[in-house]
């Protein structure tokens, strides 16, 4: 890979190539993407200043080369989905990816949520079976699913978190009508065919991006409700300190894409042997810059720390989950 190009994270390459194509053919492909990845390549484009023409060169390039290896066409794009990513992911991982791609793809209700903010979401399925309100937060992604948890009260959210975890996928007719639901507030149609929902995982996935005290909270009264459930929850978890087993390729490539004010936030609580990890896979002067400015920050707020931590494990599960790194942790080997 060019050297100019490997500076250049994801996201920002994204950005490059739409700037390069025009307003037209931007809006075309944005259309067809998610609310996080549109907000992400906004961002992204708002930031572009003074890119070379050498960088504008290589990411073309790297685009076209991309494109001219895929061979998807012409194929049965279900059984292709199916392939490609069990190959990927493993059977067990790959089972929840695919129908979640599935599923968005054919839901308007459901998928409808995920343009929305927490707290509508919230008040939207707030008197709603907690059966309902769990199944609504597994179809979501876990940072957005923790956003929604964390504007319900001390009381449920237990609750919710026992459901999901207990979930064990909801028959495809159960899921359109609450999908047509849904949708009937937002108008449309549908038709829903995938139903593997909810789950331990899941319920970790979603604790994982709750806020410290949150958390500890919930884990608490589950542990007092159930407490095999609440250690395979506990067991399922991969929290800040787990980034200590990713293997040193893959915090190469998470470094990448965490802003450096969040990550010397983010470190603020770390111990000593994940800091010595993330130095040793940084440049000579990024370490020691970095090194100073821990030693010279001013004292910060435990929950500032958290939030910069949680927005590093989003990070790291996306990079998880499209298979640029390999999570180990309390979560064992498999991808989490």
């Amino acid at each position: 890979m060019p050297v100019e190009l490997a500076k250049i994270k994801g996201t920002d390459r994204a950005a490059i190539l739409l700037l390069a194509m025009g307003e037209q053919d931007a809006a075309a492909i944005l259309s067809h993407l998610g609310p996080k990845e549109v907000q992400e390549l906004g961002l992204a484009m708002a930031g572009m200043t003074n890119v070379s023409t050498t960088s504008m060169e290589q990411v073309m390039r790297s685009f076209v080369d991309t494109l001219r290896d895929q061979t998807a066409l012409g194929v049965d794009s279900d059984q292709y989905i199916r392939n490609v990513l069990t190959k990927a992911l493993g059977s067990e991982k790959a089972g929840g990816v695919i129908d979640r791609i599935l599923l968005g793809r054919n839901s308007k209700g459901l998928e409808q949520l995920k343009w929305m903010d927490s707290r509508s979401i919230a008040e939207l399925i707030r008197l709603e079976h907690p059966q309902i309100i769990a199944i609504v937060l597994s179809f979501l992604d876990p940072d957005q699913a923790a956003e929604v948890l964390s504007e319900f009260s001390d009381r449920v959210r237990p609750d919710i978190i026992m459901r999901i975890a207990t979930l064990d996928g909801i028959q495809p007719a159960a899921l359109q009508e609450l999908d047509e639901i849904l949708e009937k507030q937002f108008s449309g149609a549908s038709n829903v065919k995938s139903s593997s929902l909810g789950g331990v995982k899941t319920a970790a996935n979603i604790l994982n991006l709750v806020e410290g005290s949150v958390e500890s909270g919930i884990m608490e009264q589950i542990t007092s409700s159930d407490q095999d459930l609440a250690q395979k929850i506990q067991d399922n978890m991969f929290v800040f300190e787990n980034i200590i087993d990713i293997d040193d390729r893959g915090i190469q490539t998470l470094l990448r894409e965490v802003a450096s004010d969040q990550l010397l936030l983010a470190m603020r609580g770390a111990d000593e042997a994940l800091k010595e990890k993330i130095f040793k896979n940084m440049s000579k002067r990024a370490a020691e810059m970095l090194r100073d400015d821990l030693e010279a920050a001013a004292p910060a707020r435990l929950s500032d720390v958290e939030a910069a931590q949680k927005e590093i494990l989003t990070v790291t599960r996306r990079l998880s989950d499209a298979g640029e790194i390999m999570l180990g942790g309390a979560g064992g080997e498999e991808f989490v």
